[in-house]
């Protein structure tokens, strides 16, 4: 018997002025690894994102999670006015650890990304791609049971977004969910266990990552595969 998945959205619509985003949306996320969802623009899988992470609320249809606790790093990563040290331990205030722990998880955290010796530094003043950094360091500290990412190395230069993508790894492996959105097609055959395409609000095919971007079965798949291919990011992954 299969595990439960950690999400399921059933039937899920939502529109935004009378334009649909998502349409009887149907999803399930399964336990652990890390499933990504891909699509053309405006397929609305950033919306998708907000929906699981109830910033949204869908006009019709159910959303069922796991609980747990869950991190939520956005393609402009949300900052506040204070040291990368205080937005690290933003993050934490829920859990109501020690003050030992939490200073230890930080001060970890920001090693983990390459950040310790900017800790006391403003995080508004750090480059887009220190930032992006930052808020993975933050959701990585929080041990989350579930993490969404939204194109989270957008800005990152070649090397930072290798320390991003080991860092996700080690958080997959470590039994966190992961519900990753990209455009990057290798970046998807790097890191994805299954891979869900979306095309104007629904899910029109899902499957093992290699299966859906090497062999995909519905037409609406293809032809945003098609599109996308050749990637030449994506040789090095094959």
């Amino acid at each position: 018997m299969s595990a439960a998945p950690a999400i399921r959205l059933d039937g899920v619509s939502l529109a935004f002025g009378g334009r649909p985003i998502l349409d009887r949306l149907d999803l399930d996320v399964a336990a652990h690894g890390i499933t990504a969802l891909i699509g053309p623009n405006g397929a609305g899988k950033s919306v998708t994102l907000r929906v699981i992470d109830g910033l949204l609320r869908p006009d019709t249809g159910t959303v069922r999670l796991t609980p747990g606790r869950r991190a939520f790093v956005f393609q402009r990563p949300a900052l506040v006015r204070a040291s990368a040290a205080a937005n690290v331990a933003l993050g934490l205030v829920s859990l109501k650890l020690s003050r030992r722990e939490s200073v230890e998880r930080i001060a970890a955290a920001l090693a983990r990304v390459g950040l310790s010796e900017r800790a006391k530094d403003a995080a508004t003043r750090f480059s887009g791609g220190e930032q992006q950094r930052l808020a993975l360091a933050r959701a990585w500290a929080m041990r989350p049971d579930l993490l969404l990412l939204d194109e989270p190395t957008a800005s990152l230069d070649p090397a930072a977004t290798e320390t991003i993508e080991s860092l996700i790894t080690e958080m997959a492996r470590a039994g966190t969910t992961v519900l990753l959105v990209s455009h990057n097609l290798g970046q998807v055959a790097r890191l994805a266990d299954e891979t869900v395409v979306l095309t104007a609000g629904r899910a029109v095919e899902r499957g093992p990552t290699r299966s859906v971007l090497f062999s995909p079965r519905t037409p609406e798949a293809r032809a945003y595969l098609t599109g996308e291919l050749p990637w030449t990011s994506f040789a090095a992954a094959s």
